[in-house]
């Protein structure tokens, strides 16, 4: 199956039609099709909601493993984990109610697996997304992240212990909802180097194929997949526009600004 891409909305579609335009009409144009008075008024459309976008690329098909990792907004958006950072600026957030509210339940067909990624802070955030898009807390796989010698990489951040961890956690819905075969040998560990800021280890995908049947949707992907659907508003092409590590995902392609290496940060 080929990658399904979003694409986000930037703003509103533009009539089409016989309408009257006065940015193309002569200078002494003042009416069209013989009316006179002021430019007939026209309802925008509505911008495309996540919920809706989500519902097109779907297109009718049905998915047995989600994994998502959601934007998440932190409660203090000043500090050096949140996102939103004003000096940072890495990208934008949802609120809880909005990622609980993504109609994940109407694009899986049972039984069916979900991958769901969240901060340690958020943890009871995360189960209550899970339980929102119906699934039941099962298990959980723990992201160690290390330094080239095999270290923790203590760059990490926290108010209270210094984070060298992230949490993908597993959920089920449906009757049968094992993990394939593979899984039952599989460790619940993966120990890799990050890479740029909330950017989760690309052996992630090789663990989910071959624990979890297909069809596959990434939710918040960054860049496209093979054989996965994705959303998202950065699922078309993906670049890292903050300053990162040198190590990051990206980091093959030609840069686009040398603003992403310049400073040393998470």
């Amino acid at each position: 199956m080929d990658s399904t891409h979003s694409k986000s909305t930037s703003g509103i579609r533009k009539p089409t039609g016989d309408l009257f335009d006065p940015l193309r009409a002569p200078a002494n144009a003042s009416n069209h099709a013989g009316l006179s008075g002021p430019t007939p008024f026209v309802n925008p459309q509505p911008p495309e909601t996540p919920a809706d976008e989500l519902r097109r690329i779907a297109a009718g098909k049905r998915f047995h493993t989600v994994l998502a990792d959601p934007p998440w907004r932190f409660e203090n958006r000043t500090g050096k984990m949140a996102p939103e950072h004003r000096r940072l600026a890495r990208y934008s957030t949802m609120t809880l109610d909005d990622i609980a509210a993504l109609p994940v339940a109407d694009v899986v067909a049972e039984p069916a697996h979900l991958y769901l990624w969240v901060p340690n802070a958020l943890l009871p955030n995360g189960l209550q997304v899970l339980e929102a898009w119906g699934f039941k807390y099962k298990s959980n796989l723990v992201w160690h992240k290390i330094r080239k010698d095999g270290g923790p990489d203590g760059r990490g951040v926290g108010f209270y212990f210094r984070n060298t961890t992230e949490i993908l956690l597993f959920g089920v819905r449906g009757k049968n909802a094992r993990t394939l075969a593979p899984g039952r040998r599989q460790v619940n560990f993966m120990a890799t180097q990050k890479r740029e800021h909330s950017r989760k280890p690309d052996e992630q995908y090789a663990l989910i194929e071959s624990c979890s049947p297909g069809p596959r949707l990434e939710l918040f992907a960054r860049g496209p997949r093979k054989g996965w659907s994705v959303f998202g508003n950065q699922s078309d092409e993906y670049e890292p526009t903050w300053a990162t590590y040198a190590n990051h995902s990206q980091a093959h392609r030609a840069p686009k600004s040398d603003t992403r290496t310049k400073r040393k940060v998470g």
